[in-house]
């Protein structure tokens, strides 16, 4: 009897072989896997579009905006090298921040989805506190929102707040930020722009 509990659940090769109820799990597993690692590419390939964004207007002279480091914590001193071991710690900041010609401060967070919505959830409480606070002081806080990296939303801050008494609901479909759209071209995203255009008005105005 004990030689055939050690064969049992092993196929003539002696691999493991599950049950068809253990087999769908473990591929359902699988799946959630490979979509949570192209959600995680996905996010680093619109980072790394709005950097290029990013130093084109720099180089235009019209804003200076950067990437917010993320947090961490070491986990042990450093070595004479000047390394150490550290893990990333729950992101309290918004992913964007700098000033615009002129001297206004701007904020933005950054999310990509591969779905037809964006979830208000997406922030989280020290980020949507961030970007209230900003906006508060006069600041121009967005949150850009890439959708399947061909179409990009700059949602100013005060829709995304009210978003629940807007919508209806927690979420946006794309088919609702037409508004907001900006256009991608020659590798650009023109993230600032009319942005820029309500900076000249505040000038002129003072």
């Amino acid at each position: 009897m004990s030689g055939w509990r050690e064969i049992r659940g092993k196929n003539s090769e002696g691999y493991p072989d599950p049950t068809a109820t253990t087999a769908l799990a473990n591929i359902a597993r699988e799946e959630r896997r490979q979509r949570g690692l192209r959600s995680r590419l996905d996010g680093e390939i619109f980072e790394n579009m709005i950097q290029t964004s990013l130093d084109w207007y720099r180089d235009k002279g019209l804003a200076y905006v950067e990437k917010t480091p993320e947090p961490m914590r070491p986990l042990a001193p450093p070595n004479k090298q000047g390394q150490f071991k550290a893990c990333y710690t729950k992101a309290g900041q918004p992913d964007f921040k700098g000033t615009l010609i002129g001297g206004r401060a701007i904020v933005f967070e950054a999310k990509h989805t591969g779905d037809d919505r964006i979830e208000y959830g997406r922030l989280t409480a020290e980020q949507v506190q961030s970007l209230t606070d900003h906006d508060r002081l006069g600041a121009a806080a967005y949150v850009m929102v890439s959708f399947k990296l061909q179409n990009f939303y700059r949602i100013p801050w005060s829709v995304w707040r009210d978003m629940k008494e807007l919508y209806g609901r927690k979420y946006i479909k794309e088919a609702e930020l037409a508004p907001y759209r900006v256009k991608f071209i020659a590798g650009v995203i023109k993230l600032l722009e009319g942005v820029e255009t309500t900076l000249a008005e505040m000038e002129a105005n003072k």
